[in-house]
């Protein structure tokens, strides 16, 4: 039983990650960007995909009521891709984030779930501002970042995790 709610876009179903994703998230975070970008999670059979989505998403979902989205197209119920907002420790705010299946990079998908993610952020979910991290080898998603209206801060370090990462931002007050 799926206590959260799910979301829709023009194309895109946004449906909380629960256990049932185990096989999507496994592939999902096995991608080459994945693995280049955001970094590799260990999470290389089912059971540790499981494990994965009970022990770090479900946590917060259940905590803040918003967290990791699934990615579903509507036209044949495809899980593309994943979306979400993230309280990632060592950043002071709330994150947004997305990676996609190398299939379907490229086609739009990205732009419409984060916009409709930063959306519910602010009006459904209360918050004032959303933050982003990203390396800055990942041009494609400092151009998306920049296209929801997110401002690079500068370089950002997270804990037990030297790499620098820019930071971006987005304040409600700001932009009103």
């Amino acid at each position: 039983m799926n206590l959260y709610k799910c979301y829709e876009t023009e194309r895109l179903i946004l449906k909380p990650t629960t256990v049932e994703d185990a096989a999507f998230v496994l592939e999902l975070f096995n991608t080459p960007k994945w693995l280049e970008y955001i970094g590799d999670r260990q999470v290389n059979t089912i059971e540790a995909a499981k494990d994965y989505i009970e022990s770090k998403m479900m946590p917060q979902l259940q905590r803040l009521g918003y967290g990791n989205y699934t990615l579903i197209r509507k036209t044949d119920l495809c899980k593309i891709g994943s979306c979400g907002l993230y309280d990632r420790e060592g950043l002071d705010g709330i994150d947004i984030g997305f990676a996609f299946l190398p299939a379907f990079e490229k086609l739009g998908y990205a732009f419409e779930a984060a916009t409709k993610v930063k959306e519910l952020a602010l009006f459904e979910f209360g918050l004032s501002e959303i933050h982003a991290i990203t390396t800055k080898e990942n041009i494609s998603s400092q151009r998306l970042l920049e296209k929801l209206g997110l401002t690079c801060m500068g370089i950002i370090n997270i804990p037990n995790d030297d790499e620098d990462l820019l930071h971006y931002k987005f304040s409600k007050q700001s932009n009103l």
